[in-house]
């Protein structure tokens, strides 16, 4: 039967420009999708910078449909099921020491609020009542809750949607092109960025401020790796005040670096980690917070019968979701696609930066198996560039994200290095052709 395309308002979408062509995809398997007209499009951003592991997993699949007949729902108020404390145990296990806790979201928007919320209760716990003050950064993505977009810092994503948060400030961006234009990994200049947060503190007083957030790579915004020691600074500094530092790796978060978490791979640890994506490898909708014990202590303190946190979802721990979330961490250890990622990162690094020198390009960035590429704008006409190398990816076979004039890339950690190498010399002959 024919769709009707008009009644599906699609996110972050052209509308119109879609449904004038539309591009369908109907099944997925490993690292391809096919589209409605039987072609196959190479997955260089892991759908959504989601399917870690690849598409249509046997185990994933498997996990899902016994799930099914087993038990498809269970509240999660004052109810549990076995496996959502078996899949918080592993993810637990798999998470840096501090962390020893887990609450369950339905996607990176609700951890992030999950996140702010904890910390602006964890001081009231403490009788810190008057911290309330949210920092995010410049160029910041948190997700499009009011909390999500409130500390974040994406223009485009705030403007329509009033005032949004009181009380909240931003760190500036640490996007210096002058200075770390084509750096390989982490740039050498910026980790001074990092003291602008004396400045706020300054300003507001440490006593008022809850929680500092930002993502240790940010993603959406275009792919922009943290300077030599910025995260470190940050992490002093939020410290000496007794400020909470939340790490959004919603997007870091399974293996993007080839290491658990950002917090593993930068050595730097936070006292909340927000995730998703990666967690159901983007096949349920699923996220989690991982929290310290000092967080989580705080809580549970008064009679034992009372609830400790008024915060949660109807699908906390969504029995269907957590099956596909430990059959996601099984397939993850027993293929070691995080050792996998650490081991392709260099051959990812020399293939894109070989487009240094091609028409357009001006400015490549990388770290793990995440990379971007900066074209320059058309003049007078802002993200157009960038969008018709993605319309002509597609139509080669390649699936590649636009943000504004910036391609991003964050393939499956499955990906082999014909496919690297194919992504590239797609790339490369479209930037070749483009006006």
């Amino acid at each position: 039967m024919q769709n009707d395309l008009s009644a599906f308002w699609m996110p972050f979408t052209a509308n119109r420009q879609f449904k004038s062509a539309p591009r369908m995809f109907v099944s997925a398997e490993d690292m391809h999708y096919r589209t409605s007209d039987h072609k196959q499009v190479l997955d260089g951003t892991a759908g959504l910078w989601c399917c870690n592991a690849g598409h249509k997993r046997p185990k994933i699949t498997a996990a899902i449909q016994a799930q099914a007949e087993e038990l498809d729902y269970a509240p999660a108020f004052q109810i549990g099921h076995p496996k959502a404390f078996e899949l918080a145990t592993k993810l637990r296990d798999m998470a840096p020491e501090p962390f020893e806790h887990v609450f369950y979201t339905n996607s990176g928007s609700e951890s992030v609020e999950t996140a702010l919320k904890m910390a602006l209760a964890y001081h009231r716990a403490r009788g810190e009542g008057q911290r309330t003050r949210l920092i995010g950064r410049e160029r910041g993505y948190h997700g499009v809750n009011f909390g999500g977009i409130s500390v974040g810092g994406i223009p485009n994503n705030r403007r329509m949607f009033g005032s949004l948060l009181t009380g909240v400030d931003h760190l500036p961006s640490t996007h210096l092109p002058d200075q770390n234009r084509f750096v390989k990994g982490q740039p050498e200049h910026g980790a001074e960025l990092a003291d602008e947060l004396e400045k706020i503190i300054a300003l507001h007083g440490a006593e008022t401020i809850a929680a500092v957030i930002v993502e240790p790579v940010a993603g959406s915004t275009g792919v922009l790796i943290p300077p030599k020691g910025y995260l470190e600074r940050l992490r002093k500094i939020t410290t000496k005040h007794g400020i909470l530092l939340i790490f959004d790796e919603v997007i870091t978060g399974f293996g993007r670096l080839g290491a658990p978490f950002a917090a593993d791979y930068f050595g730097v640890m936070p006292d909340l980690i927000t995730t998703a994506k990666g967690l159901t490898n983007g096949v349920i909708p699923m996220g989690a917070v991982l929290a310290t014990g000092a967080i989580h202590d705080a809580f549970m303190t008064g009679p034992d019968h009372l609830i400790e946190l008024f915060h949660g979802y109807t699908y906390s721990g969504n029995p269907m979701a957590s099956a596909a979330g430990l059959a996601t961490l099984e397939t993850y250890e027993e293929e070691k696609l995080f050792e996998r990622a650490a081991s392709l990162s260099a051959y990812w690094e020399k293939a894109l930066h070989s487009m240094a020198d091609l028409p357009h390009v001006i400015d490549i960035r990388n770290i793990g198996l995440i990379g971007a590429i900066e074209l320059a704008p058309i003049p007078g006409e802002p993200t157009k560039r960038a969008f018709n190398a993605f319309l002509k990816a597609f139509e080669k076979g390649v699936l590649i994200r636009t943000t504004g004039d910036i391609i991003a890339l964050s393939p499956p950690l499955i990906i082999q290095e014909s496919q690297i190498d194919q992504i590239v010399d797609v790339l490369s002959g479209i930037f070749k052709e483009l006006d």
